[in-house]
């Protein structure tokens, strides 16, 4: 561009219409972003496969694991949340109970709720989200065929499609750009590693606590909070407030409530602050806020989708900023490792994603 000043200006219209664009054609672009999540989290086993078998086999046994993954996952969670919104229904009218003493209660104290809240806080309006719930599960298994499916091409493309990035770009920007890919790869997988353990850990004491406690559905509250710790700040948040609120419709007493809350925010920390940040490493390290942010940014855009791939698409951004010396400013703003990362040290199974 001929003037230096119109390059800020373009540049930031450029970025506002490409959101757009991503908010507009959501059908279209965050199956992609998702199939592309996969992809990189599968290869190494496709890679693997097809030394050693037919390359056509290959990619059925990992189709077929993908699958049965997306399957079981499915299934599990459906249980848990299923089982709470049918006790919860049952006894709507109890909720709407202990609800109205709690706002009299509230109001005594000169706390006034919002009206518009008090007046909506029904047992209709209890079905109704519960249905919008039902509706959106639709939606999601909608969604995850068509990722399915774009995983079963991009995987028998990746190999081409490193090839022709070699052809068509010159030497260096083609490293950049495959490094970038390996390196982006290596740290999805050892994010998403790193977060099903954290969430299979964070189930697995919610359930204890539960249990101790004597809170009904132990086993779905520790499904549940599997399930949602997979959303970093958002998740967590619902998983420690839905038993909470649960809590105090079963005992009908402020003070176990009060306790199952410390105790499941207590759990909540101890992870996801002290033992996660330590297991996934520094070559993973992203300040709160940019978690934060990307969480709520990715979710204005693709809703819960956008929410749980938020942190991913973060990664990948700032590992291939780093690779560019004129985006490289942007990694370090962003808090991506200085010097060498530790996924460099780690041979990568030919993953060319």
């Amino acid at each position: 561009m001929s003037n230096p000043t119109l390059v800020g200006p373009v540049f930031l219209i450029a970025t506002i219409a490409f959101i757009s664009a991503l908010q507009i054609a959501a059908a279209v672009f965050a199956p992609i972003a998702g199939a592309l999540l996969v992809i990189a989290l599968v290869w190494p086993v496709q890679k693997t496969l097809q030394n050693r078998l037919p390359r056509l086999l290959a990619l059925a046994i990992v189709v077929g694991i993908i699958i049965c993954v997306f399957t079981a996952l499915a299934s599990v969670s459906a249980w848990g949340f299923g089982r709470i919104g049918r006790s919860i229904v049952s006894d709507a009218p109890r909720f709407q109970m202990l609800y109205s003493n709690l706002v009299t209660w509230l109001e005594g104290h000169g706390i006034v709720v919002a009206g518009l809240w008090a007046e909506h806080f029904n047992v209709g309006w209890l079905l109704r989200m519960l249905q919008g719930v039902t509706a959106r599960l639709n939606t999601t298994i909608s969604f995850w065929i068509v990722v399915v499916v774009y995983v079963l091409l991009g995987l028998l493309d990746t190999d081409a499609v490193a090839r022709n990035i070699r052809k068509a770009l010159a030497k260096d920007t083609a490293d950049a750009v495959i490094g970038g890919a390996m390196q982006t790869a290596a740290k999805l997988r050892r994010y998403m590693f790193v977060r099903t353990l954290m969430s299979l850990a964070t189930g697995i004491m919610v359930w204890v606590l539960s249990a101790v406690f004597g809170l009904r559905f132990a086993t779905e509250w520790g499904v549940i909070a599997f399930a949602l710790n997979y959303i970093p700040f958002m998740g967590p948040f619902i998983a420690t407030l839905l038993p909470s609120a649960y809590a105090l419709a079963q005992f009908g007493s402020p003070e176990a409530a009060i306790f199952i809350f410390a105790g499941l925010n207590v759990i909540q920390f101890a992870i996801g602050s002290y033992i996660e940040p330590r297991v996934a490493g520094y070559a993973l390290a992203m300040s709160p806020f940019l978690v934060l942010f990307s969480v709520f940014f990715w979710s204005s855009i693709w809703g819960v989708f956008g929410a749980f791939i938020g942190v991913p698409i973060t990664i990948a951004i700032i590992t291939f900023c780093a690779q560019f010396a004129g985006t490289r400013w942007i990694a370090v703003v962003l808090g991506a490792p200085s010097g060498r990362d530790k996924t460099d040290d780690v041979p990568d199974s030919g993953s060319q994603t």
